[in-house]
């Protein structure tokens, strides 16, 4: 069962349930830290996609 078929009915039944254990004061905090915390790791991802695509540059050796 993967998320994508949960539906509509589903999601509003999830919500409904948030609202209820969290309260209509803290679906805001809720809802900002959820959203810094995504935003964190898709920054990370991207950082980590990135260090795997630059090509490695061979470390130059000491003349001494």
């Amino acid at each position: 069962m993967s998320l994508a078929s949960i539906g509509v009915p589903g999601l509003i039944i999830i919500l409904v349930i948030i609202l209820i254990l969290f309260g209509p004061r803290k679906l805001p905090e809720v809802g900002s830290a959820i959203g810094k915390t995504l935003a964190e790791f898709k920054k990370s991802a991207r950082e980590v996609l990135d260090e795997e695509e630059k090509p490695e540059i061979p470390a130059k050796k000491d003349p001494s």
